[in-house]
């Protein structure tokens, strides 16, 4: 079965002020749109594949055959980011911004000291990012909580992490709004993250 494009969990102009709504609509219906396209195109050469969600193949990004292997690492893994991106934000109406809950609050006091120590680190991260990329909260194979930043489309799965929260610092995530003024978009992107998104991503890969 082909990929599809998920539903967008929230209208265009959710996120404003803090992600204008021309952004959205672009990022969403252009760039989303288009790694699933080409992610089927590369698929179709190999029907052996139909049945492999993109998780499945990222994962194991070495049994995907050599000749579109990179096409699913680039696009397969812009389709999954994509996907979890939308959903670890939510308009302030919706839960968006405030703090970690429950247990995802707990392990990240426990893996940085508390949530400022978190923050300024991720956010540090996410200004360091060379070119286009991404930065994560992630889990490793023991449980625990790690930032990592992946170039380009590459996710942490790819890598044997579970990625729970991720921030795409690619400058079409940004730039109608904030231009060239990166730390910017990262300090207003704290205000419309969706903990309690986060916080089930959390346990399902920790239960």
């Amino acid at each position: 079965m082909p990929f599809e494009l998920p539903r967008l969990p929230y209208r265009y102009d959710a996120l404003e002020p803090y992600i204008d709504a021309a952004t959205m609509e672009l990022h969403y219906t252009k760039h989303h749109q288009t790694y699933v396209n080409k992610l089927n195109e590369a698929v179709a050469k190999h029907p052996e594949l139909a049945a492999k969600s993109v998780e499945e193949l990222l994962k194991d990004l070495e049994a995907v055959p050599a000749d579109i292997r990179v096409a699913v690492r680039n696009h397969g893994g812009g389709h999954f980011n994509h996907s979890l991106f939308w959903k670890v934000m939510a308009p302030l109406s919706g839960g968006g911004g405030g703090g970690p809950k429950t247990l995802v609050s707990r392990a990240i006091a426990k893996s940085f000291g508390d949530f400022k120590k978190f923050q300024d680190e991720f956010s540090k991260a996410a200004a360091g990012v060379f070119g286009s990329g991404w930065v994560w909260l992630a889990v490793d194979e023991n449980k625990n909580l790690q930032i990592v930043s992946t170039p380009n489309q590459d996710s942490p799965i790819s890598q044997g992490l579970e990625p729970i929260l991720g921030l795409d610092v690619w400058e079409h995530a940004y730039y109608l709004l904030y231009q060239n003024r990166r730390p910017d978009y990262i300090v207003a992107w704290w205000s419309i993250v969706n903990w309690d998104e986060v916080g089930k991503n959390y346990e399902a890969v920790t239960e």
